[in-house]
């Protein structure tokens, strides 16, 4: 008697195997595929955000408008390629690039500069100045850290990360500690400071950001067999002929930079990373980071653009969404944190 096509196989010793998806089924498994629809979901999304609800002139709504779009999708290129990478970096899907304390010397910065030469200071610094001088500090200071701790006989990465954890709250308990001397109008400047805004940014900022990010993209492109093989551990990547140590500090090098530059532009997020890169392990179905990163990237541009427009379009606010990302990722933190506890 013939056997249906679609009908369970059995193996020799008589265990059922699920059936093979067929169709579109099957078509969805493909992470290929599943990229497409996300692009096609991101396309959507920026057109609804530029097109909808524009009060006076098109060009002009389209313009400013572009402007915000072009500040997610570099935001979200930073932060979720750089979460990824950092996951296959520490073999931890829990830990983001912030755990290195950039948000802490972010905020150390503008609360020095408000504390040292008050809020009129910090509204009328040149914003080029400062972008570089956080760029240059955050940077030098994770190289530092990487080339101490990593690149010396120690080569230690949990010593590394522990150090940066420390180093972290220390620099967050300095800030609070020189915000709580400051006076209400000089707190509440150094406060705003703290959320990112990712309406009307600096043209030029934009471009510099935007050029620092891509150039790490390029510079992640030749590697992209080389973190698949990072996934299976340090051991089995030398094995396999990876110098572990140089690509390790170079990609703690090009996730310094995408990081400190994202952040100096917008200011810090930090679970937003958290969210997009488990979402797109869990979304694409594969470890190849040919797929897990455009799919953090798109979906971060979802997160982002969806979010805005929700906020500005059902609910009628604006410049909230930074807030509801933090608040959003803490309970989505927690909940990875008691999931792996509980396995």
């Amino acid at each position: 008697m013939s056997v249906p096509p679609d009908a369970a196989h059995s193996t020799q010793n008589g265990t059922e195997l699920a059936p093979e998806p067929h169709g579109l089924r099957r078509l969805w498994h493909s992470p290929g595929a599943r990229l497409t629809v996300l692009g096609c979901a991101v396309v959507i999304l920026v057109a609804c955000y530029l097109l909808t609800d524009v009060p006076g002139s098109l060009a002009f709504a389209v313009t400013i408008r572009g402007m915000t779009v072009l500040a997610m999708l570099v935001v979200s290129t930073a932060v979720g390629i750089s979460t990824v990478v950092f996951h296959t970096i520490t073999a931890n899907r829990i830990l983001t690039p912030s755990i290195m304390g950039f948000d802490a010397f972010y905020g150390l910065v503008a609360t020095a500069m408000v504390f040292f030469g008050g809020s009129a200071a910090f509204l009328n610094a040149d914003t080029l100045t400062l972008w570089f001088v956080q760029l240059v500090v955050m940077v030098a200071f994770s190289v530092l850290l990487f080339t101490w701790l990593f690149g010396g006989k120690r080569r230690s990465l949990h010593l590394m990360l522990l150090v940066g954890i420390v180093l972290g709250t220390f620099l967050r308990a300095l800030a609070e500690w020189m915000q709580r001397m400051l006076d209400p109008l000089d707190f509440q400047v150094v406060t705003d400071a703290m959320f990112a805004s990712l309406s009307r940014p600096d043209e030029t900022l934009l471009m510099l950001t935007g050029g620092l990010v891509v150039a790490g993209v390029v510079a992640l492109i030749p590697l992209l067999r080389i973190l698949d093989v990072l996934t299976l551990g340090e051991s089995m990547a030398v094995g396999l002929g990876v110098d572990h140590r140089r690509v390790v500090m170079g990609l703690f090098a090009i996730v310094s930079v995408m990081v400190a530059a994202s952040t100096s532009m917008v200011g810090p997020i930090l679970f937003f990373g958290l969210i997009v890169s488990n979402l797109a392990y869990s979304y694409v179905g594969s470890f190849r980071h040919r797929f897990t990163l455009p799919a953090a990237v798109g979906l971060g541009m979802v997160c982002l653009v969806g979010g805005q427009l929700v906020l500005e379009r059902v609910f009628g606010f604006g410049g909230a969404l930074a807030m509801i990302i933090e608040f959003t990722g803490g309970l989505f933190f927690l909940y990875l944190v008691l999931r792996k506890g509980a396995r």
